[in-house]
């Protein structure tokens, strides 16, 4: 028996629900909001090899079990990444579920961070 949904099918499904920002975008409001949060989905070992500045760490597998402890403000703005975008935005589409009411899934992710020159810690 074949599959009927394959991860892709699953992000274009979020994406009718989630709202997506720019890495131009997240660059320009890391300079004037104070109260961004940024949130990377991927595992510990990318994370540890080059992160957004001041991200928190929360890998996709343990979201719904990390998030309530660590990102207690439901109405606060959330910039959600991963390697692609693929994982922020089944992220945010769960976030939303669980109450989180301003997420945003980074377009293209990481990937697109570095190759905008977006400023990067380690």
């Amino acid at each position: 028996m074949a599959l009927s949904k394959t991860m892709s099918d699953f992000v274009q499904d979020a994406l009718t629900r989630v709202k997506e920002i720019l890495p131009e975008e997240v660059q320009r409001k890391l300079h004037h909001d104070q109260q961004l949060v940024l949130l990377d989905v991927r595992e510990g070992e990318e994370f540890q090899r080059g992160h957004l500045p001041d991200a928190i760490l929360i890998p996709r597998g343990i979201l719904e079990g990390q998030a309530p402890q660590l990102l207690r403000d439901a109405d606060a703005e959330i910039i959600v990444y991963c390697g692609s975008g693929m994982r922020s935005a089944l992220a945010c589409d769960v976030m939303q579920q669980m109450g989180y009411s301003n997420v945003h899934s980074m377009t293209g992710g990481f990937r697109a961070w570095v190759q905008f020159g977006g400023r990067l810690e380690h």
